[in-house]
């Protein structure tokens, strides 16, 4: 086996090893690969020191900064990463594949311990997304529909039910609105979201359908990236509809349990845009306990913005009209309408999927 490795080996081989990334902690902290961890060869003031140095007097004077500042920690990276491995292969990376993952791999492979390196470093594990997307005619299946008509929970019951299942809400920690953060922990960068999307591709099968809820271009503070939302918007859209009690009863699960103080700062965030007087009564529904007004109310708005932009993105849309609304039952119907869409074409699917 070669000791540097491109990214798609490199990426499949290390699941039988040690994943370690050397870049600084600022680095690994906006973004690595799913599974790695953090042994740093330089802190973060060291490597801008080092930096500067390399600008201001040249590659010799840095390079023996970094000496100097390595040197008293080469024993303790050897015994963390042999506790790290344990007797299993070092998968090893920096940023471009240059000294300090070169420097590690030396200094690991004198120690005894089977070490590889990323040909190109992260950077290369970076590029390597937007050609796997283009290596496969990917089936991607967009599920839409409007607020509270339980895409999530028939993407969840879709997962049960062995499909390869994209669940970007829970990628980026966030349902997506202005009530999206509640109950959420913090998001991630959008790099890291990247490099978890990526690493979940890598796992489906590109001959498979592939089921994934409708988004706009950005889930919160998250951007999901552009090679991958355009595959999104060349896909079949499946228009979820069931009755506007039951988006509400999914809306009251979803929500009817935090704080009202909670749900009083995210109509704020939507004033602008749903209307002074609108957000009052809102608000006032809330302290009232009336959540089910409120819930209304919030739904006058998202509905309007979810047709205008919906419709704009994905114009031929698939209408589903089902009166049950149980998500189990919805999954089965799903995958009945893609199984009879492969062989029948679009304009029966269109109409199989106005069957109550």
């Amino acid at each position: 086996m070669e000791d540097v490795l491109m990214a798609d080996d490199f990426l499949e081989q290390s699941k039988t090893g040690i994943l370690i990334d050397v870049r600084s902690p600022s680095e690994f902290e906006a973004g690595h690969i799913p599974g790695a961890r953090n042994l740093p060869l330089f802190s973060d003031n060291e490597r801008a020191e080092i930096g500067t140095r390399y600008v201001q007097y040249g590659k010799d004077n840095a390079v023996e900064r970094g000496l100097e500042i390595a040197g008293p920690k080469l024993a303790g990276f050897v015994k963390q990463a042999r506790q790290w491995a344990d007797g299993a292969p070092i998968y090893m990376y920096c940023w471009r594949g240059g000294m300090r993952s070169g420097s590690m791999a030396w200094l690991f492979r004198t120690a005894g311990l089977t070490t590889y390196l990323l040909s190109g470093g992260y950077k290369a594990y970076r590029n390597s997304f937007a050609q796997l997307l283009e290596a496969h005619p990917w089936q991607l299946l967009i599920l839409g529909g409007p607020t509270g008509c339980g895409k999530t929970e028939v993407l969840h019951q879709l997962q049960r039910m062995e499909q390869q299942v994209i669940d970007l809400e829970r990628l980026a920690h966030h349902k997506g609105s202005a009530f999206g953060s509640l109950g959420e922990t913090a998001q991630p960068s959008t790099e890291q979201f990247t490099n978890q999307l990526h690493a979940l591709m890598r796992t489906f099968n590109p001959a498979r359908p592939i089921w994934c809820e409708g988004e706009s271009a950005s889930i919160g503070k998250v951007v999901i990236p552009s090679a991958f939302y355009a595959l999104m918007l060349s896909a079949p859209f499946l228009n979820l509809e069931i009755p506007y009690q039951e988006r509400i009863r999914h809306i009251l699960n979803d929500y009817g349990t935090f704080q009202p103080d909670e749900l009083i700062l995210s109509f704020r965030k939507i004033e602008k845009r749903l209307g002074g007087e609108a957000t009052r009564k809102a608000i006032e529904c809330v302290e009232q306990h009336d959540l089910e007004s409120a819930v209304c109310i919030a739904l006058s708005y998202y509905d309007k913005g979810y047709r205008r932009s919906s419709g704009k993105q994905w114009p031929n849309q698939i209408p589903c009209l089902w009166e049950d609304s149980d998500p189990a039952v919805i999954a089965r119907k799903l995958l009945a309408l893609y199984e009879n869409g492969c062989n029948v074409g679009i304009e029966q699917v269109q109409q199989l999927a106005k069957i109550r």
